[in-house]
């Protein structure tokens, strides 16, 4: 009997491979589930494998367990289907020429043996990179580890505006400078005390201080990129859309809000977040006391036929930032006719990032490069 009703527990916690988590700790949970499937997949194996020596139940336990495995290993499965076709789709929606090298020695967009790399960290520095009357900022550099001046590649952190800090998920950052990038993490001013435009003006700033000191940090001042993560990609995509920097060659946007109007009338789940109260922190009041502040920081509102770029990645199960928002932004770049790529991954949830080496973090991580080589000087 108990090994039945683990073996159906762990079904219970495999349907986070599929449907959308119904709570803040479940959310958590379904990060652990999609992007580290073979320890979930192991555990369910161990337990069916025991029925071996426990009779009760053993066959609907067994027939349960082995759906469980599946399940649990679908975000593989899927992984595999999208890396299949990733390059080449990269390659047309940014005219990639063949001639090109591919990302990292031609290794392919997933891999099941990647699914068991460790980290390799790159030291950085911290640097204080704008003084205001009432604060300082610091920015995390991670320099190119490949001789050269080499593009910058600027990150937004995430946090609803009001948390987080450049620490945040650093394995990209480490990856990105063996690839060849100096990276630039940069902390901003945050909610409540902050609001929209302060960050756009830290981005700002960053830019100033990062071409200012290009010769010490060897960077290509022809070539920054901004990189946003939830609430910081909100904070990227705005920035590259309205500073109108021609050295701002592309922006990624990590499942991020783009459309902060429409997002204020369709709310998140309560049980995960109240994003309402994070959108009236973050813009001085609700939608219908500063409407202007909404329309004013929705990137969607100004993306025209000059807008530059983009790489949209966003799983479909995100109970944060609805998956709508990619959706509608997607929609208007082509309008625009703007060069773009979305990354659609059907079963990840928001920060499913976490693991570099996961499916959804290896799938993003190869678009990521590859995009960076598409629109940087090699």
């Amino acid at each position: 009997m108990t090994r039945f009703l683990l073996i159906l527990l762990f079904f219970l916690i495999s349907l986070l491979s599929v449907f959308k988590a119904p709570a803040y700790y479940f959310w958590l949970l379904a990060i652990l589930v999609t992007e580290y499937p073979l320890i979930f997949a192991g555990i369910t194996t161990i337990l069916v494998l025991s029925g071996i020596w426990v009779k009760k139940y053993q066959l609907s336990g067994t027939i349960i367990g082995i759906v469980t495995i599946i399940v649990f290993l679908s975000p593989i499965i899927k992984a595999y289907f999208i890396g299949y076709d990733l390059k080449n789709e990269l390659n047309t929606a940014f005219n990639i020429s063949n001639h090109i090298p591919d990302t990292n020695n031609n290794q392919a967009p997933f891999s099941f043996t990647r699914l068991f790399a460790g980290k390799k960290v790159v030291a950085h520095k911290t640097l204080s990179y704008v003084s205001y009357i009432d604060t300082a900022l610091t920015l995390d550099f991670f320099p190119a580890q490949i001789a050269g001046k080499k593009p910058c590649v600027i990150v937004i952190h995430g946090g609803s505006w009001s948390s987080g800090d450049s620490k945040q998920l650093p394995e990209l950052n480490s990856y990105l400078a063996r690839a060849g990038y100096n990276v630039a993490a940069i902390n901003y001013r945050m909610a409540p005390k902050y609001r929209n435009p302060a960050p756009r003006e830290d981005v700002q700033n960053a830019l100033k201080y990062l071409a200012a000191h290009s010769e010490e940090l060897q960077i290509d001042t022809n070539d920054f990129v901004l990189l946003g993560r939830s609430a910081g990609a909100q904070i990227a995509l705005l920035s590259a859309y309205t500073l109108c920097d021609k050295n701002i060659k592309g922006v990624i946007d990590f499942y991020g809000p783009a459309d902060m109007v429409w997002g204020y009338s369709v709310p998140s789940n309560p049980l995960v977040m109240n994003s309402r109260g994070v959108m009236d922190a973050y813009l001085g009041g609700a939608y219908n006391k500063v409407p202007q502040n909404y329309e004013q920081s929705s990137p969607i509102r100004f993306v025209d036929q000059f807008s530059i770029p983009t790489l949209i990645i966003h799983g479909e199960n995100d109970v944060l930032v609805a998956y709508e928002h990619s959706n509608k932004l997607n929609n208007k770049l082509n309008d625009a006719g703007v060069a773009h790529y979305w990354l659609k991954l059907p079963w990840a949830t928001h920060g499913f990032d976490y693991n570099l080496n996961g499916p959804g973090g290896q799938l993003s991580t190869y678009a990521v490069e590859h995009f960076l080589k598409a629109i940087t000087t090699p």
